[in-house]
């Protein structure tokens, strides 16, 4: 019976997942399991799934396939369903149901959905730590690792050797020899690191709307991310004339006013890199969002930082445009004039929220 519930359960799970990878789009434009994060886990919220099963009515009471009646006729109350409008009723809604899901098995439904590349990291790993793998077997050991299935096998094959098994009164006593426990040996681990760099411009042309954008796609990004590398550390860049490390609340919630100098940002960056992440040891990316409002000639000043500091050390250079009602727009125009020379330079325009799953295959689509 156990079995047969397990069996069921799995099943019943491959069915969830699949409902959710035919609405990850959905899910991803607009970020409904991001108040619902947790460790490891995302919890879901997806429309209550009924599984089709058959109901029997009182003994004697008729029904479908009894009693007179004609082809084609409706059976039932053959009321129509309402339109949702009038007074309270009785009747049970539509329900949702809270299911969770892995970080690592959302990163693969995003993976395939969006058709992402596994991730290369550039030259060698580096960067070497070490894990216990419990792949052995011992003859001493704490009680705790007692290996049952080795000990009684063990035990089995010394007493038939000996003579002292009895099929017709099979009973197996192990002794100190007989007993095996697990053991570990310690395996080293190369790992491949990224670092993250968010970048955004928080000036008084940036509304809550479009850093809504921003922490909806910035999760996703983390997501994918994470699931291509051992480690994933994340430093976030906010600026409007002056450029300020925050941490990740504050780089979501901080609201400035003022004029913008992106170029402060880029030198912002360049310190962090500098001082954390030797290009040598990490696989760098940095995801810029902004709406493309910038002073003057810092636009000048900004493309060659660009080019001669962070175009050099990055994985993956993103620079995503939001629209906004008061931002000209207009950076994103000279960041195109180096996309044909910078194979690592992305851009991506986000319309709105219904543009986000398009721009993370635009970020993420080229597998560096």
């Amino acid at each position: 019976m156990a079995r047969v519930i397990e069996r069921n359960l799995r099943r019943f799970n491959e069915i969830v997942r699949g409902r959710i990878r035919k609405d990850l789009k959905r899910y991803v434009n607009h970020g409904e399991m991001l108040g619902r994060k947790g460790g490891e886990t995302v919890s879901i919220p997806v429309p209550n799934i009924d599984i089709p099963h058959f109901q029997h009515g009182s003994k004697g009471s008729g029904g479908t396939g009894q009693g007179e009646g004609e082809v084609g006729q409706p059976i039932g109350s053959g009321q129509d369903e309402g339109d949702g409008h009038g007074i309270a009723g009785s009747e049970p809604g539509r329900h949702i149901r809270e299911v969770e899901v892995s970080l690592d098995e959302l990163a693969e439904m995003l993976g395939a959905e969006l058709e992402l590349p596994n991730i290369l990291p550039k030259g060698q790993d580096s960067i070497l730590s070490k894990k216990d793998k419990y792949n052995t077997i011992s003859r001493t050991g704490p009680g705790s690792l007692r290996h049952f299935k080795r000990t009684y096998k063990q035990a089995l094959k010394r007493q038939i050797s000996s003579g002292t098994y009895n099929p017709d009164r099979p009973m197996i006593i192990p002794d100190r020899e007989d007993e095996r426990y697990r053991s570990w040996t310690s395996v080293p681990m190369p790992q491949a690191n990224a670092a993250i760099i968010y970048i955004m411009d928080v000036s008084g042309s940036m509304t809550d709307e479009q850093k809504e954008l921003v922490r909806i796609e910035s999760f996703w990004i983390d997501t994918w991310l994470r699931s291509q590398y051992q480690g994933v550390q994340r430093r976030y860049v906010v600026h409007d004339a002056v450029a300020h490390e925050v941490d990740e609340d504050t780089f979501y919630r901080v609201r400035e006013s003022g004029g913008t100098r992106i170029s402060s940002a880029y030198e912002k960056a360049v310190s962090i890199i500098s001082r954390e992440f030797p290009p040598a040891e990490w696989n760098i990316y940095i995801f810029q969002f902004s709406d493309g409002d910038n002073w003057g000639e810092d636009s000048q000043e900004s493309t060659r930082y660009l080019v001669e500091n962070l175009l050099q050390v990055c994985n993956l250079f993103c620079y995503g445009q939001v629209r906004s009602p008061y931002g000209s727009g207009e950076f994103i125009k000279d960041l195109r004039k180096l996309e044909a020379d910078f194979e690592n330079l992305v851009l991506s325009e986000i319309e709105s929220k219904e543009g986000i799953y398009d721009s993370i295959k635009t970020f993420l689509g080229k597998g560096r």
